[in-house]
């Protein structure tokens, strides 16, 4: 089942073209990886999916719902309650945590669900306690994000936009903000998440990671989409000369 449709999409910010008429297309349980230098266009591409960003041309739909359309060169997004109701099927993990510091680990997992998504509170609470134990925070649901490290904040992050249930779940760079050891923490909640076939897009830098866990790798650079296929072929052996160079400077390449 195809759960995001973004068709011929296209951003510039000051005059300058980001995006340049890109299309992508997510399935359920469908892991993609985006990867690309800085200036590529990933984020950005990203960050108009969630609506942080709004597209200058193209159409976004979720699961069969047309969140924004291009009518004779304009775009004009859904009514409020259609936005609101499409927001409910993604969630999205920032690679600076974004946890709310003055709420403790589990009411920023329970905050959102109540107040927003209007579900039964014991049920809330259940749910979050259950998904802290999952990324290894038992015990620590009074705590708040200035007392854990950066492994931990990014896991509660992790944790808050899964309580919201969502379909599918976008990653922008969420370990660009953490040293090695906390790296590995997350990726392996992520890795987790995709043996469990939950359908997730993820900006990354981790190109083993992607290489491993991501049913499709694309490559980004200049605002286009240079290439995309099979994780192994495409960081392996490459057919495209930019994704080759993009490759090489990584640590002198990845063999």
């Amino acid at each position: 089942m195809n759960l995001l449709e973004m068709k011929n999409i296209r951003k510039s910010f000051d005059g300058v073209e980001v995006l340049k008429d890109i299309s992508l297309s997510v399935d359920e349980g469908e892991v993609i990886a985006i990867i690309g230098p800085s200036g590529s266009g990933k984020s950005t591409l990203l960050r108009c999916a969630v609506f942080l960003e709004t597209i200058d041309g193209g159409s976004i739909s979720y699961i069969g719902d047309e969140a924004a359309a291009e009518y004779n060169g304009a775009v004009r997004y859904a009514s409020a309650e259609t936005l609101h109701r499409v927001r409910g099927y993604f969630g999205l993990v920032f690679q600076n945590f974004n946890l709310f510091p003055h709420y403790s680990v589990i009411k920023n997992l329970t905050d959102a669900p109540i107040k927003v998504q209007k579900r039964p509170r014991d049920e809330v609470f259940e749910k979050a306690r259950a998904l802290l134990k999952r990324m290894g925070l038992e015990g620590r649901e009074n705590a708040y994000p200035h007392q854990l490290s950066g492994g931990q904040q990014q896991r509660v992050a992790i944790a808050r936009a899964l309580a919201l249930e969502p379909r599918i779940l976008f990653f922008d760079e969420p370990t660009s903000a953490l040293d090695p050891e906390l790296t590995s923490e997350v990726l392996k909640v992520i890795r987790q998440l995709a043996e469990e076939k939950m359908t997730m897009v993820i900006v990354t830098h981790e190109m083993e990671f992607a290489r491993m866990v991501a049913d499709r790798v694309i490559f980004m650079d200049g605002g286009v989409i240079v290439e995309q296929g099979d994780p192994d072929q495409i960081i392996k052996d490459p057919r495209h000369a930019r994704t080759k160079a993009f490759l090489n400077k990584l640590d002198g390449g990845l063999g």
